[in-house]
Order: C-alpha cells, then structure tokens, then sequence
C-alpha cells in the first residue's frame, strides 16, 4: 500500500471524535459535541479542489478525497446539520447514540468525497451498519424489529450495488466513479442504479425509510432525514445525470409520498413517508440532467436537509415531552409548547416552497428545468405534489397538534412544555437559515456545481404559488372534517416482505423442520437397527475378532475394564455406520452436481 500524500478527511474528524466522545463526561462531553463537527464543517471550508487522498491498494488506486463544487454543496450541508443535529441532542446522556451519529455521517461525508467505487462502498456500508443504532437505541420492541427489517433492506441493496462494482470493473478495467454511459446502460450500470435508488427511497424499494424513520429515537430521525437519501441523491447526480427513467421514477416518488402522508396518523412517519415526496424532485431533475435541473436537486437537497431536519425536532420535541407522537393523542399544545409550534410552522412553510422560506427558491428551479425541456406533465405533476405537500405538512402537522380538538390524556397534557434549551437552540438557529435562504438567494446559489441564471422572485411565480397555496389553505378547511385523522394503518409494499417473511418462518418451522426430524428419526432408527444387527453377528461369532480389538487397546490404556470394551464396540459401529452415510451423501451431491 502506497500514500501519495496525508490529507485530512473531514470524516476522520468524526470518527476519532466518535471514539473520544464516550470517555468524556459533564461539560467537557457537551462542549466536545459541539466543536468535533464545528472542526468538520471548517475543514469542508477550507477544502481545496481537486484529488486527495490517493492511496494505492494492490492494482487499484483509491480515491478518498475528490473535492469540486458538487461535492464541496453536499459536504457543506452534511456538516452543518451535523452541527445542528448535535447542539439538539446535548441533554442525550448516552454517548454512544451520539458516537453512532456521527459515524453516520462519517459515512455520508466519506461517499461525497470518495474518487472510486471501492471507497463509496466501504463507506457506503459504515452508513448502513452505524445507522442502524438510531433505531435501536429507541430500545422498544418495534423499534428493534424496524431495525432489523432496515438493516436486511440495506445489505441487500448493499450486495447488489457491490455486484454491480465488480460487472463494471471487469466491464471496464476501472474503478473511477464518475458518470455512466446511462444511454446504454448494461447490467453493471443498472445494479449500481438499484443500489443507489434503493438508498433513495424510490418505490417500491421504499417501504424501510418510514418504518424504521418512525421508530428511531427522537435526536437519531433528525440525523436519519438528512444524510442517507441525500447521500444517494448525490451519487446520482454524479453518475446518473440525465438518464431519463430518473424523471418517471422521480414524479412516482412526489405524488406516492404525498398520498401517504395525507392518509397517516402518526407524525413523524408522515414526515417521513414526506422525504420520499420530496427527494422524487431531486430525483427528477437528475434524470433532467440539464444544467439548472442539476443545480434545482442540489439546491433542494441543501434546503431539504435543513427544513426535514426541522420539522423532525418539532414533531420530536412534542414526542420528548409528552411520549405521544399520533395525532389522534394530540391537539391543543399551543399553550403549552408555543416555540415548539412557532418553528415547526417555519419548516412547514419551508417545505410547502411559500414565498420567504427556502422551499420557494430550491423547488421551482427542478419545475423550471422541467418547463424548459419541455417536460410539461412531469413539471405539472411536481407543482401538483407541491400543493398536496402544503395540505399535510404545512397545515395538518402544524393544526393537529397544536390547535384543533384536544385529544390528550390527563398525563400528556400535564407534562407538555417546551423543550430544553438546547432543542429550543437548534430549532431557532435551523429555522433562521430556512428563512435566511429563502430571502438571501445569492447564499445557496453561489454554492451550486453550475453558474445559476434563475431569479425566482418574479411577479408570475409568487402569484402562481400564492394561488396554489390559497386554494390548498381554502380546501383543508372546507374538508376539514374528512381529513381528521383515525387510528388506522395504511399498508404499503413492506406488507409483501413482511408476509413473505412469516412465509419464510413458517417454512422453515413447519416444512423444513418436519423433513429434518424425519431424517433425524430416520437416522435413529437406521442406526440402531445397525447396531442391532452387528450386536447378533458379534454374538454369533462368539465375539472373538471384536473382542480381541477392543482388549488390545484396553490393554495399551492400561487396564480398561470389561465396561470401556462395550462403549467402545458401540463407538466403532456408530462412526461406521456414519461414515458409510456421509460417503453416500456425497456420491449423490456428485451425480446431482455432474448431471
């Protein structure tokens, strides 16, 4: 192994950090939790361009550290809501759930900056294997078994994007990640697109994002919303840039989130069935893969990471105080938790793309690009899932649980408040940069891979999103009685793996299992009668030959008694006969394997 040169990855500040973080305690831990992903985000800021990190391994020469400006717009945000994601879990007392954390984004930040496929799937996987633990450290039952279903989902798609890397390595002698022939796609290029889909939530390979999203704890969905779908966003941007099945896969996403989101009762699994809403536009305008459309899916992402990010702490500082997350055991809480509500609103309007907020100036650019390549029902479709993201998010999260019918226990009402400061902190400093973007343009912009000629503050575009939020606004509460939300479960394709495994279960405890007691019993009983059968011969011939045998070696033992003969003449007949069963085994393997 050979090093060109050390270059500081921003990920290893993480993972010694990461390390560090359980042997610190009091304040020095919480300071610590601030300033390591403080030292990451400086570090991304002062980058420079090109190719670090050259290792060479063997016959290949890895990558792990490609800095461009479509890197340097993912690198920054994962950074900042790293920041972000760790002042709001400062009164978590358990360190690991912080360690794992940022491991995670360890990982996320590794694949932004890796220059081959072998570096993105080593970190691809740290993502996998390290998330995971935001799920189960919720340690309830369902939160164990959403894990476990989270986990198998990603070391299939794991698997299936490594085969992928290993096609296209043979195909082309190379490992270099960049962009794929994605007008001729092969076999290689389509599996490395179902690994990366699959981390990107696209239907149906999507059903893991809100079941385990729901069940992570109340700090872990905040990091959960922001790095693993936003990471495959930009593997996609990076590979897959105008490969058009992107844009039907990416309009499918927006509208399929939206109606799930409208039909669910818990909170936060609304959001979360809402990222796969909102990374279908990013989705989309990588399939577009024009320029401003490139730059719409990164934008978004920028804005997505920041307003989810958000709207996971409000509907998670309600969950922290009261223990109740569904609607239907909510309602009222204004009084209680006016701040919770007052930055849970900014990121509902952030998401709903309302004028000021930075929805507005990230969304209309992928539409836009859609107009301009003359996508016409695909660009109407994303402003149609526009309008359904304002009728649940922006207005149902915010009114179920703050304002209409009080739906709250003696005991959920008495212990609501307003979170801890340092969830109060978080929430202000994130909403400020929701409304900072959304009235600053030139702060996203100027980060963009690609020079940016779009001005969304036009006459034309504010009154046509003002139209479609008005009429939204106007529908939600003439039907409002409609939308109230019941205690139902709305069953989605992780129905199919989910009986499929109790398919599987109930194979191997039923089927499976009979056949091998009856071999098992087949074997007991062939056996004995094996035994039978030689115990007649022995006797018949007086036991000599055998008897012989075995007071020789009793002999060499010194003394073995009458006792240690008999055990041993069964011994010897046993290891026969299953020695003569494993041959037969074997010859059947054979003719079955050479026919």
């Amino acid at each position: 192994m050979a090093i060109s040169e050390l270059w500081l990855h921003p990920a290893v500040i993480l993972l010694v950090g990461a390390v560090l973080l359980p042997l610190l305690r009091g304040r020095a831990r919480s300071v610590a939790l601030v300033a390591i992903p403080v030292l990451a985000f400086l570090r991304v800021l002062y980058l420079d361009p090109g190719t670090h990190g050259c290792v060479r391994f063997l016959d290949w020469d890895l990558v792990f550290g490609r800095v461009d400006k479509l890197s340097q717009v993912f690198g920054y945000i994962m950074t900042l809501m790293c920041i972000l994601g760790s002042i709001y879990s400062l009164h978590v007392k358990n360190a690991a759930e912080q360690a794992v954390a940022w491991c995670y984004v360890a990982g996320s930040l590794g694949v932004i900056y890796a220059g081959d496929y072998l570096v993105l799937f080593l970190f691809w996987e740290l993502m996998a294997f390290s998330s995971v633990f935001l799920i189960w450290q919720r340690r309830r039952p369902s939160s164990i078994a959403a894990g476990i279903r989270y986990l198998l989902v990603h070391v299939f798609g794991g698997v299936v994007l490594l085969g992928g890397i290993m096609l296209h390595l043979k195909a082309t002698g190379s490992l270099a990640f960049g962009q794929l022939d994605v007008a001729h796609p092969d076999m290689a290029t389509w599996m490395i697109l179902i690994g990366f889909i699959l981390n990107a939530a696209v239907p149906p390979l999507h059903a893991w994002l809100p079941d385990a999203y729901s069940e992570a704890t109340v700090t872990g969905s905040v990091f959960l919303c922001a790095f693993t779908t936003k990471t495959a966003v930009y593997a996609l941007c990076r590979a897959f840039a105008g490969m058009e099945v992107l844009i039907v896969l990416g309009v499918v996403m927006a509208i399929y989130g939206v109606v799930y989101a409208v039909l669910e009762n818990d909170s936060r699994k609304l959001l979360a069935y809402h990222i796969i809403s909102q990374v279908g536009y990013m989705v989309a305008g990588v399939g577009l893969g024009t320029q401003m459309a490139i730059n719409g899916a990164c934008a978004h992402a920028f804005a997505h990471i920041l307003y989810k990010g958000l709207l996971f702490m409000g509907t998670g500082s309600v969950l922290q105080m009261t223990g109740q997350s569904k609607f239907t055991e909510l309602g009222g809480l204004y009084k209680k938790m006016p701040w919770a509500f007052l930055f849970t609103l900014v990121g509902g309007l952030s998401i709903s793309a309302f004028p000021l907020f930075s929805g507005f100036v990230s969304k209309s650019m992928i539409v836009a690009a859609g107009f301009e390549e003359h996508r016409t029902t695909a660009a109407f479709l994303l402003m149609l899932a526009s309008a359904g993201t304002f009728l649940h998010t922006g207005l149902k999260v915010p009114y179920f649980i703050w304002f209409g019918k009080n739906n709250c226990s003696a005991e959920t009402w008495q212990r609501a408040e307003d979170p801890p400061w340092n969830m109060r902190l978080a929430m202000a400093l994130t909403a400020g940069l929701c409304i900072w973007i959304g009235c600053y343009t030139p702060y996203l912009y100027q980060l963009l891979p690609y020079a940016v000629e779009y001005h969304p503050y036009t006459a034309y575009h504010v009154s046509e999103t003002l139209q479609i939020l008005l009429f939204t606004a106007v529908g939600f509460f003439l039907f409002i009685k409609p939308l109230q939300p019941t205690a139902t479960i709305s069953l989605d394709v992780d129905w199919f793996y989910r009986m499929g495994g109790r398919a599987v279960q109930w194979f191997v405890n039923k089927p499976a299992q009979a056949v091998d007691t009856w071999v098992g019993e087949l074997y007991r009983v062939c056996g004995l009668t094996w035994l039978m059968a030689s115990a007649r011969v022995s006797a018949w011939f007086d036991g000599r030959v055998i008897d012989g045998v075995v007071d020789g070696f009793a002999r060499s033992v010194r003394g073995a008694g009458d006792r240690l003969r008999h055990l041993q003449t069964r011994q010897i007949q046993v290891n026969t006969f299953s020695a003569v069963v494993v041959l037969v085994v074997l010859l059947l393997v054979y003719l079955l394997t050479s026919m």
